[in-house]
């Protein structure tokens, strides 16, 4: 028996998930079909942003593989649009002559970027922003040239604008409006945005309006110009002035349309065969350019094109955050208030913080959050029940864990959501969703969590809240974050509490820590005893005495051992300055020890791969240099580009910088590897933005941005400072770094540490506490004062026991 045909016209988010629903309640309905315009499977759009910053890649953002498609027996055809709809013969007629047949037809063909009508609109280098071919040429044109204009200060504008400057682009945001975010921010909070995008660099035009765009005789953009007169230069202009729905073709097969493909509470064209999802649509006047609106909409198509003949769509209150990493800010309905409205407002300038609660009839109608939106998720809720808040008026701005006992809050906010209260706004998971896959999937991790069903895999805002449902779905079977967790099986002890009590009671050797925190196993296990040697040592330089027994394989060896038991040995060359000698004298150390691969790493050095542990001595000592950090948890290579000694757009010497840096840090101990960069100039020719500290030079001095991680996952750091000598950069950073040594936990990189305690907390202990970030460096200089050069040692005849190979007898 042939099963009905279902084609859908559009791969995006909004039709893929009418799928996903329609496979959850009717899998073997249909017969399915789908056309893609672009050569990708389905991604997710409001990840683009994370991926023009650098945040993840465009893998990480696939929502469903091409594999997924084959598995659910779905037809899939990329890079082919529809280009007609024969209603009378029911079927779809594709660009490259593909026609197939259907019997319900779902449109999901999305919006088009509005272009503004003015002169120059088509020149090379104006482009808009709306898929990932978008986003890639934006990040190959960052990599070549220095001037981005973008054109809209609203959500889009501002997350494009993020994302190239954090690409090494000087940006410009010209906006029409007084402030920024002027649909979905009152006045006070886009002022309190507009000055956190301009500490990190953003410069912003406005009220601007623009009135040509002006190119070479190559066709290039050069600059932009305004009515007021003035002109600013752009190599690259970003068109981020809002969107249209794109209904040309449900117009061109005589579909009712109007400001969008018109259609019913159920989803419906005017012809019933015929439905349609997403930013295409008009539904009751209005079209929808958020993710979660196109979720509920697709739910209620499925229900339809499963016949169930149940629900009605009957629109969405909308809420708004910003993907941009570490600033925070939500609105949801009336936030501006009208006829009849009361406003309730906490204002913290100072602190970066400001709430507006809008009421209206003893009812919640409009919320505005800046630099806490913790509770947003709360009010929204409150918003869209309609609850009337009359007993809740006297902590409403305090958020739901001020509630108490009144029954909305309490300390868990999972436990008093309903099942089909919303998680995660971004993909639409409902809590219902997450403990039925944490029940019948078993899982036990924030990470199994968002492998399983989306939830907080996108802008990160609710993993809080998956964590607080684990914990209640699993009780002591939850596997906790690093932060509250006990180090090992040994101790019920966090590794704060171990932290604290080694500072505390002046503690310095293993067995006082044993002994003094009741450790359940007298001389610990290879979880703990790393970590506390690593307390003991951070806390009490000088005074601790290092444990080799307690570091792993790596770090008493002083090289880094590979898969075969070999070792890799990296001759330091601080900043990646070296010499003919020095190249000379690796050639022989190769050829003598018959190294069987010397390779360049990615941080710019020499690798010498495959040395026995036997030769290793030798090798040091043949060498006459001393080794590089690329083996343990310690400072690795300072990566450097020319700078300003040789290079023509250089505005100081990065080279030197490096060198200063690596010097100073010099067998610096910490929590997990830390590797630092220095650029010569914001084109970032030595990838600072990954690093733990990364450092660009400027005209006026230097920036500092700390946090960055190339790992797996990869996150872009974040912007500390500016400042403007090469002495202030080594304070700085020092400081930072004793910061993240004297607090991180174990095997934290950076970025976590940051993630824990804020960035605003470390501004304010080492950029704007003078007197503290003097101490924390001179701190750090003590810890590494008179520390013994390692391989000098060991070419000594230190821990000679440790380089005679094992010999097994028969």
């Amino acid at each position: 028996m042939n099963k009905p045909k279902l084609v859908v016209v559009g791969n995006g988010m909004a039709g893929i998930r009418t799928i996903e629903e329609l496979l959850t309640i009717a899998p073997d309905r249909y017969d399915i079909t789908v056309f893609g315009s672009e050569p990708h499977p389905n991604y997710n759009r409001i990840l683009l942003s994370p991926v023009l910053a650098g945040e993840q890649a465009f893998e990480d953002i696939i929502l469903n593989s091409l594999d997924w498609y084959a598995e659910n027996n779905i037809t899939l055809h990329t890079s082919k649009t529809i280009t007609r709809i024969d209603r009378m013969r029911r079927l779809v007629v594709a660009d490259d002559g593909t026609e197939v047949q259907y019997d319900r037809l779902l449109l999901a063909t999305g919006s088009t970027p509005f272009i503004l009508p003015v002169p120059g609109k088509d020149l090379k280098g104006v482009i808009t922003y709306r898929d990932i071919y978008d986003t890639e040429t934006m990040i190959e044109t960052a990599k070549v040239k220095k001037h981005a204009v973008v054109i809209g200060g609203g959500l889009l504008g501002l997350e494009a604008a993020n994302g190239l400057k954090l690409r090494g682009m000087a940006v410009s945001v010209v906006h029409l409006g007084d402030w920024l975010l002027d649909r979905q921010l009152d006045d006070t909070a886009g002022a309190l945005l507009r000055k956190s995008l301009e500490d990190r660099g953003l410069t912003f035009l406005m009220p601007k309006q623009t009135a040509e765009i002006v190119g070479n005789d190559l066709g290039e953009v050069t600059s932009v110009r305004f009515k007021d007169g003035d002109e600013v230069p752009a190599d690259l202009v970003v068109m981020a002035v809002g969107i249209r729905p794109n209904s040309s073709l449900a117009e061109s097969a005589g579909l009712h349309c109007d400001r969008g493909i018109k259609v019913s509470d159920t989803l419906q064209t005017f012809d019933p065969r015929i439905y349609a999802v997403g930013e295409c649509v008009n539904h009751r006047g209005v079209a929808y350019g958020l993710v979660a609106p196109l979720f509920e909409q697709a739910k209620v198509c499925a229900n339809h094109l499963a016949q169930h003949g149940i629900g009605q769509y009957k629109g969405s209150v909308l809420s708004t955050k910003l993907k941009v990493t570490g600033i925070d800010l939500f609105s949801a309905g009336d936030f501006m208030g009208s006829d009849g409205t009361e406003d309730i407002v906490l204002s913290d300038p100072a602190g970066g913080v400001y709430k507006k609660l809008v009421i209206k009839d003893d009812q919640l109608v409009g919320a505005c959050l800046y630099g806490d939106t913790t509770d947003g998720a709360w009010y929204f809720k409150l918003l869209r029940e309609g609850r009337k808040i009359n007993d809740l008026r006297e902590h409403i701005m305090f958020g739901e864990s001020a509630i108490g006992d009144s029954g909305v809050g309490g300390q868990s906010r999972a436990a008093a959501m309903q099942d089909s209260d919303e998680v995660c706004g971004c993909n639409g998971v409902c809590k219902g969703t997450i403990v039925k896959a944490i029940k019948d999937k078993g899982l036990f991790t924030v990470d199994d969590v968002k492998k399983q069903t989306k939830a907080a895999s996108s802008c990160g805002s609710c993993t809080g809240l998956v964590e607080q449902i684990l914990m209640n779905c699993l009780g002591s079977s939850f596997q906790e974050t690093p932060k509250t967790k006990a180090v090992c099986g040994c101790t019920d002890h966090t590794h704060a509490n171990v932290r604290k009590a080694i500072r505390e009671n002046h503690l310095l050797t293993h067995k006082e820590v044993y002994d003094f925190l009741e450790w359940r196993t007298p001389n610990g296990c290879a979880t703990c005893r790393p970590a506390v040697n690593y307390y003991l040592l951070s806390t009490w330089p000088h005074e601790a005495k290092d444990d080799p027994q307690s570091r792993f394989v790596n770090e008493r060896v002083h090289a880094n051992i590979q898969k075969d038991g070999t070792f890799s040995v990296i001759p330091q060359m601080k900043g990646g300055v070296t010499n003919s000698s020095e190249l000379r004298r690796i050639a022989d150390v190769a050829d003598k020890y018959q190294v069987p691969m010397v390779k360049v790493t990615g941080g710019q050095r020499i690798d010498l791969l495959g040395v026995k542990k036997e030769d290793l001595v030798n090798v040091w000592q043949d060498l006459g240099m001393q080794s590089g950090h690329a083996y343990g948890k310690s400072i690795r290579t300072v990566k450097t580009c020319v700078g300003s000694e040789f290079c023509r757009f250089g505005t100081q010497n990065s080279t030197q910088m490096g060198i200063d840096l690596e010097t100073m840090l010099a067998n610096m101990w910490s929590p997990h590897k830390v590797k630092l960069a220095v650029s010569g100039c914001p084109r970032n020719c030595a990838e600072a933005g990954i690093k733990d500290v990364g450092v660009i030079a400027v005209d006026s001095g230097w920036e500092l941005y700390v946090g960055g991680n190339g790992g797996i996952k990869t996150e872009v750091a974040q912007f500390l400072c500016k400042v403007k000598t090469a002495e202030e950069v080594k304070e700085y950073s020092g400081a930072f770094l004793q910061l993240y040594r004297e607090e991180a936990y174990y095997l934290d990189r950076t970025v976590h540490y940051i993630e824990r305690v804020g960035l605003d907390y470390i501004k304010a202990k080492v950029v704007e506490d003078a007197a503290n970030r003097r101490t924390l460096f001179e701190r750090l200089l003590y810890s590494l004062e008179g520390l013994p050069d390692p391989w000098a040692a060991r070419i000594a005849g230190a821990q000679k026991n440790e380089y005679i190979p094992i010999k097994v007898v028969a």
